[in-house]
């Protein structure tokens, strides 16, 4: 009995001086061992690592890609000295633990202070170089790959490496806007104006133009109209001419015919005429040849 006493607190002091000498590392982060308050090993790759018990202790970091999102908009200001609101965000990660523990402590949260005052510092050089329309629309994706370039150059030094770097917003302060907005609005309603009155002329010029196009068609179609009949009517008289020629006196019939028509038609019409006129030759001798 008093063996096995033995045996199991033997065993419990194994275990605790292997759990005290030994630790692991996941995918996920690395590991920093000090001994002493000195750093003797970077671990970065997961696995299972032996440590000195009692005089070595494990600091874990973070190796995923983390982001800062800036908590409210800054300010900066453009070349026509405007101020814009800009809304940002980083994204970095920790490459050297080492360095990264030696430059900020390893604190997440001065690291962040660190990052953010160079990508402003950025940001305040490369607006103070255009002017509002570019960095609103023209110019931004060149801006941000030339902030995300300098910050990783600077961030390099205290073991961080930046991913990226995005303007989610650039927008004018409210006082800045209503003016602009206003000067948009005015200068959009005299470019207005002036294509309508550019309208209004070449519409009327196209209007004008359609007219006399008109007017020529009309007098070219009236112009061909009487000619074709004229050529119609000589051609008519002519036939009439060449048909009656034939026979006068059936041409004298037909026109007292027609003649005879065109009085009586009417009723009400009265004529007084000698019994003995010509206009009656017809009417007293119907069967005259």
């Amino acid at each position: 009995m008093r063996s096995l006493s033995k045996y199991l607190i033997g065993l419990i002091v194994l275990l605790i001086a292997f759990a005290l000498s030994t630790f692991t590392v996941d995918q996920r982060e690395a590991a920093l061992v000090f001994r002493l308050g000195e750093i003797v090993a970077v671990k970065q790759d997961p696995g299972f690592y032996l440590k000195a018990p009692i005089v070595d202790n494990v600091r874990y970091y973070d190796k995923r890609i983390l982001t800062y999102d800036s908590p409210s908009p800054d300010r900066f200001i453009t070349s026509e000295k405007k101020n814009v609101l800009v809304d940002s965000y980083i994204k970095w990660r920790i490459i050297d633990p080492a360095k990264y523990y030696v430059s900020v402590n390893g604190d997440e949260r001065q690291a962040e202070r660190r990052l953010t005052q160079t990508v402003n510092d950025g940001l305040r050089a490369e607006f103070g170089k255009r002017t509002i329309q570019e960095v609103v629309s023209g110019e931004r994706s060149e801006i941000m790959d030339i902030i995300k370039t300098r910050a990783d150059r600077e961030s390099e030094k205290i073991g961080i490496q930046i991913i990226d770097v995005r303007l989610r917003r650039v927008e004018l302060p409210k006082e800045v806007s209503e003016s602009v907005y206003q000067r948009m609005e005015a200068e959009r309603k005299s470019v207005a104006n002036e294509l309508r009155s550019e309208g209004f002329a070449e519409s009327e010029k196209i209007r004008a133009e359609a007219d006399k196009e008109k007017d020529i068609i009309i007098t070219e179609a009236y112009k061909e109209a009487q000619k074709i009949k004229g050529e119609g009517d000589a051609k008519a008289a002519r036939i009439y001419a060449d048909t009656f020629s034939k026979n006068k006196e059936f041409y004298d019939f037909y026109r007292s015919l027609e003649a005879y028509k065109k009085s009586f038609s009417n009723k009400d019409d009265i004529m007084v005429l000698d019994a003995n006129s010509d206009f009656f030759k017809y009417l007293k001798s119907p069967n005259k040849k």
